[in-house]
């Protein structure tokens, strides 16, 4: 059999990282660690079956396209209202830092290595980016405080568009032939990020349009548009100006997440497996291109770059970008603490090797060798590590506890107000503007964005959760809200609303994927949300003294009671089908006012008693 065909190096790349990215959350490692080492053993300098030379010129061209893709999907979940508090730290990270950063990686490279100038700026300018692909992952499981998780997934984000524009700004310069030619390069870093900006907000602007306008785009095809438009808005900016393309597909990323968009979550949630699948075959074929001789070759010098750029110089950079900022000394430590690098560093380092080779300027192997130690160092160091640091540092959020809402209409504001009133906390997603300032005037918590997107459960900390509940009016986002989490993450409850009268989500499909049904069963939404937005309902409690035979409470009448929470003793209950009072227990349920007395005969007849208005509450635990 041969592997010298392109194609097969790209099916196995696929396959292999697909398969690592399984491994690594079975193994609870960060997947990269597991990418990196794989594409190794596969590579020339291990069984030699995926060989990316092969592909030739294919091979920067499916980067590009997968690199739109990514930057595209990651910009996506950006909420650009969320970052206003943090923009200054934000701002400056990605500008002043990323530039301490890069001028000190070159000195550094300067006095460590065999290396001339050229070579010593170009990895410093390759060093200045981190990247959302290695960012997220460890930020998702850490449960940090959500300022903290902000910054740096912003961070994250918009470093990779300036970072690598500057990178390839500064090759030009170094393969500019006269010194009016480098000063001309130079310049041309101002016009990348304008047509950047231009063609991305474009091409943002026309999928919004698009969307918006009803039945114009048919059901099933917003995400291959939405593909094409990444991939699109990516090679006009390449084309018009060389290299403006991240900035464009960034762009367009920002301007259609930000926007009110229909079917949003539907592209989201696409792009989300999509770009998991480009990042783990980028990782594979890129570590399969780096051969272990020119690694080995780095010696001490390149472990004391890689030693000196994670120690030393992250945090310099992270304290001088944050000097006049409010950010805590744990803050900054955490940032400084928390900067792997991802795919666009080992993208332009693989670009930077091949140009360098082109242009006869000897060195372009070893560069991108460096870029890889530092990148598998960093993510394997940090991805390992900052559990136990950001714990030392007190910057996590407490241990498991409260309930994480999908939804902020007026069902799931009474039923976030009801474990409130037990002091329990309790955080709402939301991405209608609307209701989340509704929700906010009543004093809730809401995060604004897409409740089915990765970047949204980092930022609410699913991971710190108890319970994740969906509750929005819509049983099918309800159903993959909880399945996400329940396949993604370990240790959350899940539990969903389902609309009695739609068939299209079952109880039987949730209790196959080990979801529980919410509010003793399937309900009628629609009557309940429609009582509430009017203040037709009103929130009663109850307690069981002598029930007078076993009172399940499935068999609650749906058109006057609907039980929320079940209290037993110090302890907080939510109402199941499988839901069983026992005398002493206290039922916080919604009670329709004009069937306020049918719902009191039917509950007085089966033990219920009415809890006196001025009686205290329990304060209680989420279990």
């Amino acid at each position: 059999m041969s592997f010298e065909h392109g194609t097969l190096t790209l099916a196995l790349a696929m396959l292999a990282g697909v398969i690592a990215q399984g491994a690594a959350r079975h193994l609870r490692v960060p997947g990269i660690v597991v990418l990196l080492v794989l594409g190794v053993v596969l590579g020339p300098d291990g069984v030699d079956i995926v060989r990316p030379l092969t592909l030739g010129s294919a091979l920067p061209a499916f980067v590009g396209f997968a690199a739109s893709i990514i930057l595209f999907e990651g910009a996506l979940h950006v909420r650009v209202a969320s970052l206003t508090h943090q923009a200054g730290p934000i701002r400056w990270l990605v500008t002043v830092g990323a530039l301490v950063t890069g001028v000190l990686a070159t000195l550094l490279a300067l006095l460590l290595m065999p290396w001339g100038f050229p070579l010593s700026v170009l990895f410093g300018s390759l060093v200045m980016v981190t990247g959302p692909t290695v960012v997220n992952p460890i930020v998702r499981r850490l449960r940090l405080e959500p300022h903290l998780a902000k910054i740096l997934i912003a961070e994250g984000i918009f470093v990779d568009a300036f970072g690598a524009t500057i990178a390839v700004v500064v090759l030009e310069i170094v393969l500019a032939e006269t010194d009016s030619a480098a000063a001309g390069e130079a310049l041309t870093v101002f016009t990348r990020f304008g047509v950047g900006a231009l063609v991305g907000g474009a091409a943002g602007l026309g999928l919004v349009g698009l969307l918006r306008v009803r039945r114009l785009v048919p059901a099933g095809l917003e995400n291959v548009l939405a593909l094409g438009v990444a991939v699109a808005s990516f090679q006009i900016g390449d084309a018009i100006v060389q290299e403006s393309g991240l900035t464009a597909a960034i762009v367009a990323g920002l301007v259609v997440g930000n926007l009110p968009t229909r079917r949003l979550h539907k592209i989201a949630e696409f792009k989300e497996q999509l770009t998991d699948l480009l990042v783990a075959t980028l990782f594979v074929l890129l570590s399969a291109n780096v051969r272990m001789s020119d690694v080995v070759a780095l010696g001490w010098g390149g472990i004391g770059v890689v030693a000196a750029l994670l120690f030393v110089i992250r945090p310099i950079a992270v304290f001088a970008s944050t000097a006049r900022s409010d950010l805590t000394t744990a803050d900054k430590l955490t940032l400084s603490w928390i900067a792997p690098r991802g795919i666009v560093a080992a993208a332009v380092a693989s670009l930077f090797a091949a140009k360098l080779g082109e242009a006869g300027i000897a060195g372009g192997n070893e560069l991108r060798a460096l870029v890889f130690v530092v990148i598998a160092s960093s993510v394997t160091l940090q991805g390992l590590s900052a559990g136990v640091v950001t714990q030392w540092l007190g910057v996590r959020r407490p241990a498991r506890g409260g309930a994480l809402v999908l939804g902020a209409n007026a069902l799931a504001c009474a039923f976030a107000r009801v474990l409130g009133s037990l002091g329990e906390r309790v955080l709402l997603i939301e991405s209608n503007d609307t209701l989340v300032a509704r929700a906010h005037r009543q004093g809730l918590d809401v995060i604004q964005g897409d409740g089915l997107a990765a970047a949204t459960f980092a930022e609410a900390g699913v991971e710190g959760m108890k319970w994740c509940i969906g509750m929005t009016s819509n049983e099918h986002i309800n159903f993959n809200f909880a399945r996400l989490i329940h396949e993604d993450y370990r240790g959350p409850h899940v539990g969903v609303m389902l609309e009695r009268h739609d068939q299209g989500v079952t109880p039987e499909m949730a209790d196959q994927h080990d979801l529980a049904v919410l509010l003793a069963g399937e309900t009628n939404i629609l009557l309940w949300l429609d009582q509430a937005r009017r203040k037709g309902t009103e929130v009663q409690r109850w307690t069981l003294e002598a029930p007078t035979e076993l009172a399940p409470l499935a068999e609650l009448s749906e058109d006057c009671v609907l039980p929320l929470v079940l209290v037993r003793g110090e302890e907080i209950h939510l109402v199941t089908p499988l839901s069983s009072p026992r005398a002493g227990d206290e039922l916080h349920a919604l009670i329709i006012v004009a069937a306020r007395d049918a719902a009191r005969t039917w509950l007085g007849a089966r033990g219920w008693v009415p809890v006196a208005a001025d009686a205290p509450l329990a304060v209680a635990h989420l279990v």
